[in-house]
């Protein structure tokens, strides 16, 4: 004789599991972690420091004096 499965008990194991799915999904999808980001920004901030430390100072930007 079989044993008796509790019905509840595979709903909610069969909804994790879905929830699941779909969290792994979103991880590949939009995944960074917010260090990730913290270092992007802190480079694009870097950089931008960097060119702005390079510029010139010319008063027309077109060239003609």
């Amino acid at each position: 004789m079989a044993e008796p499965v509790n019905l509840n008990r595979f709903r909610k194991q069969k909804a994790r599991a879905a929830k699941k799915a779909r969290a792994d999904e979103n991880a590949v999808k939009f995944g960074r972690t917010k260090a990730e980001r913290a270092a992007d920004d802190d480079a694009a901030r870097r950089a931008d420091r960097h060119l702005d430390g390079h510029a010139l100072d010319d008063p027309d930007p077109k060239g003609d004096s």
